[in-house]
């Protein structure tokens, strides 16, 4: 019997072990190609950083110098008013989902989001062309906004449908127990719990949008020039690394790579913001 055990024991130290090193080896081969796009980006990108990349706009192609300033101002005008857009939206239809939507209607909102989310972004950006381009007879800022606000809804959606479930039924039952109308059930209860998996559901649509390129092509179209007109074609930095990416310059790869890292680092500070803040939610709600 005892050597029975220890077989037993044996057995499954080495089942846990190899499991585990399987795992490791797993997280490892997801986790390599990320640094070494991170290294990639950093190494040709980090000695184009300087105070006029920041500051100035664009040279003239060939001249060297200049910098994104006016792409980073777009990019950070165009990411706010999508979120203005695609925020309300997919809250307020994941709260609908979770709350209302056991329903044929509800599977119909259900399965719109969910090919909403697999449609490419470049079809995506060619409604928008329609919707507002074609209507405006121009490109603007606010066309790649409602492009990339499109983009965040079935994400942030989904996600939030998701996080109310996870919400006990019994915290909807005694805030109705104690008389509290439906509305500010979901609104100052159900809402508030789930706050920190809502703010996590929000970084994800954010950093998708973020990067994306082929929509803005269809709608922003970019400008070399300074432009806080939403009725104007706007720079971006996704359209300013594309195009300097195509340039035969040397100083324009140069460029293209600092946007880029300029891009990553800008998604990477806004995730971890999102992070903390969804951490200070959960911990709200613990205590």
């Amino acid at each position: 019997m005892p050597n029975s055990s220890q077989n037993i024991s044996l057995h499954r130290r080495l089942s846990n072990g190899l499991a585990l090193g399987l795992i490791t080896f797993g997280a490892l081969i997801v986790t390599v190609p990320l640094f070494l796009i991170l290294g990639t980006v950093i190494y040709r990108g980090a000695s184009g950083l300087n105070w006029a990349f920041f500051t100035q706009i664009p040279k003239p192609v060939g001249e060297t110098g200049g910098g994104m300033a006016n792409a980073i101002g777009g990019s950070v005008m165009m990411l706010g008013m999508a979120s203005i857009i695609g925020i309300p939206l997919g809250i307020g239809s994941g709260v609908y989902l979770a709350e209302y939507g056991r329903n044929k209607s509800g599977n119909i909102v259900r399965f719109t989001a969910d090919v909403l989310n697999g449609v490419p972004s470049i079809v995506i950006g060619l409604t928008a062309y329609a919707m507002v381009v074609v209507v405006q007879k121009h490109f603007s800022m606010l066309a790649g906004s409602v492009a990339l606000g499109i983009m965040m809804i079935p994400t942030i959606c989904r996600t939030t449908e998701e996080v109310l479930l996870l919400v006990p039924q019994s915290i909807r039952e005694a805030a109705l127990g104690l008389g509290i109308p439906r509305w500010r059930t979901i609104v100052s209860v159900v809402l508030r719990t789930a706050s920190a998996g809502i703010i996590t559901s929000i970084m994800l649509a954010f950093a998708r949008i973020a990067g994306e390129t082929a929509p803005l092509i269809f709608t922003a179209l970019g400008n070399q020039y300074w432009n806080t007109n939403p009725n104007q074609p706007t720079a971006a930095l996704p359209l300013q690394i594309y195009s300097y990416a195509q340039m035969p310059y040397e100083q324009a790869h140069q460029q293209a790579w600092t946007g880029a890292l300029v891009l990553i680092s800008m998604i990477m500070f806004t995730v971890i913001v999102f992070r903390f803040f969804a951490g200070r939610g959960r911990i709200k709600g613990a205590s």
